[in-house]
């Protein structure tokens, strides 16, 4: 891909990205904002090495699921709740972890509903993607490996549960690194049309919401998946065992199910369950987020999302956004391990 297509890329979604600031999250676009300032870290610069696994993965009944997850550091360490995206999985945090582990903390990394060998506990429980159901979910998992509270963080679909556990059950989250911000959003919000820039950034929600985008990413979902990788994150040069690790993650039975109704759930296409109804009536009303906060954005970000300048004022705690240079794409974490974990370590010292 030339240099020439990358700026391209990176131009056009950096023009769509306040519009999806605006209209997707809910979030006011702030033209011309300064950008928090970094607090410079008095802790010394992790170090970085390849990995290329985890230890034997764990298995926990947890609320409807019995979630398949990475473990990693000393078992009486503070906890750190590591949140995957779509289309990604538990190896966007194979680097960070032992960095984490290494600095002393209980590092838990889960797949989300839908993805690797976390599965449902009963075939009536619906496939429901709806923000608030994974959410919950996550804080299932705090109480069935009895954690009171850990530092959460997380990117894309993770990021947005880890906003959603910061806002409802800060009592569970000691505090919040996220990646893109503010992700939490609201069927409402999502009806507004958005104009056409920014809407053509979520082509693939489009897709999803029609028959033939759920058989075509049921058919072909792992050419979809790497496609959305190099769109994503047009400079990360990941190789194919890199992409393929991750992928495996996507013959999970549900995955297909989850993925389409978090879509089309979010388009107010179709319905989630009545139960969270009343977290959604609070998520919609775009709640700030009180705990320690670290933002993060790549230098890189191909993915839609808001500027920092449209979400600073969600935060009212403690806070600094860092933008991470050098062609960082989406998957942060998996792009800049060093980064991730020094802003886990830096954001629970606040």
């Amino acid at each position: 891909m030339s240099e020439e297509i990358n700026h391209t890329r990176r131009r056009f979604f950096g023009i769509a990205a306040v519009a999806v600031a605006a209209a997707e999250f809910g979030l006011p676009a702030l033209a011309g904002a300064e950008e928090a300032k970094p607090v410079a870290s008095a802790l010394p610069t992790v170090k970085a090495v390849s990995h290329t696994s985890f230890d034997a993965l764990k298995q926990i009944d947890a609320g409807v699921l019995n979630v398949g997850y990475a473990e990693a550091g000393p078992a009486n360490g503070p906890v750190v709740l590591l949140l995957h995206g779509w289309p990604y999985d538990i190896y966007s945090f194979v680097d960070v972890a032992p960095l984490l582990a290494g600095a002393g903390y209980r590092v838990i990394i889960p797949y989300l509903r839908g993805y690797g060998t976390t599965r449902f506990l009963s075939k009536d429980t619906p496939r429901n993607g709806q923000q608030a159901a994974l959410a919950a979910d996550m804080i299932a998992l705090l109480d069935a490996l009895k954690i009171e509270k850990a530092v959460i963080a997380g990117y894309d679909w993770g990021g947005r549960t880890a906003d959603i556990m910061a806002a409802l059950w800060p009592e569970r989250c000691k505090a919040l690194v996220s990646v893109s911000g503010y992700l939490i959003g609201s069927q409402e919000i999502n009806r507004k049309p958005l104009p056409p820039k920014a809407e053509l950034a979520w082509w693939y929600q489009f897709y999803f919401a029609t028959e033939r985008g759920r058989l075509g990413y049921q058919e072909n979902r792992h050419d979809f998946a790497k496609l959305i990788w190099h769109t994503a994150s047009p400079q990360w040069a990941f190789d194919d065992a890199t992409f393929d690790r991750s992928a495996a993650a996507f013959d999970n039975p549900d995955h297909v199910d989850i993925v389409i109704h978090n879509y089309r759930w979010r388009l107010g296409l179709v319905e989630g369950e009545t139960k969270f109804d009343t977290l959604e009536k609070r998520l919609a009303m775009g709640p700030v987020i009180s705990i320690p906060t670290i933002t993060m954005e790549g230098d890189a970000n191909g993915a839609p999302h808001p500027e920092p300048s449209a979400y600073r004022g969600k935060f009212s705690g403690k806070y600094e956004h860092r933008t991470v240079t050098g062609g960082i794409g989406h998957n942060l974490p998996q792009e800049a391990p060093q980064a991730f974990a020094q802003a886990v370590i830096d954001v629970d010292r606040f």
